[in-house]
């Protein structure tokens, strides 16, 4: 290549860029108005964001201001509350008293059934050891009952012995074991009927004859044909006497 056309060539270059270094410098200069468009129209829309919020702080600050009518709605509602509450607390409070009230009621059930429960214990206490009392006089007096024909045979044996025998030793052995006998049946309650001399008596004596006498009068035990006991003040055996006509 000649060297004219190399000045040529580097003319050519030179001049595409300074058309190409201008056009870049109007792109700029457009992005550069553009830019400010741009962040006018953002400042704009910050504002008008803004603007809104100012008038809400405003409206809140202006709610802050309490209202005279507001207060009085408001104590209305709280006394409305109260009287509320205050039937609610007499409303549970019959519902405490009346429930009270069954439990007394109940109480006093129990305590009458109760009441009954040990009066008729103590009935059936009473009335056991009443019949378990009889049960011992009844077998009491069947004992009784049986020894008392052999003190008859004590009493008919000494009644037979001789005057002379009387300080016999077999004699006053046997005397010792009557008087044994009679001790232990006087400790147990056993008493002898008295009859001689005595009135008769239907609820003691048992008159098998009637005689004459001039010692005693009409209606009197002259004579004592068995002896008659009681146990406890109860007859176990009536005396056979025989009675003045």
């Amino acid at each position: 290549m000649s060297e004219q056309e190399k000045e040529l060539r580097e003319e050519e270059e030179t001049e595409e860029g300074i058309v190409k270094t201008g056009a870049d410098a109007a792109a700029d200069a457009k992005k550069q108005e553009q830019e400010p468009n741009a962040a006018g129209g953002n400042n704009t829309e910050s504002d008008s964001e803004k603007a809104p919020a100012a008038d809400e702080e405003e409206a809140s600050d202006e709610e802050v201001i309490p209202d005279e009518s507001d207060a009085e709605d408001e104590t209305e509602t709280h006394e409305g509350k109260k009287s509320w509450a205050e039937r609610r607390a007499e409303k549970k409070a019959a519902k405490q008293d009346k429930k009270t009230d069954a439990m007394k009621e109940q109480i006093e059930q129990l305590e009458d059934k109760v009441k009954r429960q040990l009066a008729e214990f103590e009935n059936f206490r009473n009335r056991t050891e009443k019949e378990k009392q009889i049960m011992f006089e009844t077998g009491a007096r069947s004992v009784i009952e049986k020894i008392l024909p052999i003190v008859d045979n004590f009493e008919r044996g000494f009644a037979s012995v001789d005057p002379e025998d009387k300080n016999d030793a077999f004699v006053e052995g046997m005397n010792m074991v009557y008087r044994q006998l009679m001790t232990e049946l006087d400790n147990l309650g056993v008493k002898p009927i008295e009859a001689v001399g005595k009135e008769f008596d239907p609820n003691l004596h048992n008159a098998v004859m009637q005689v004459e006498s001039d010692e005693y009068e009409s209606g009197i035990v002259a004579q004592e044909l068995q002896k008659g006991y009681t146990y406890r003040d109860t007859v176990v055996r009536h005396s056979m006497v025989s009675v003045v006509q």
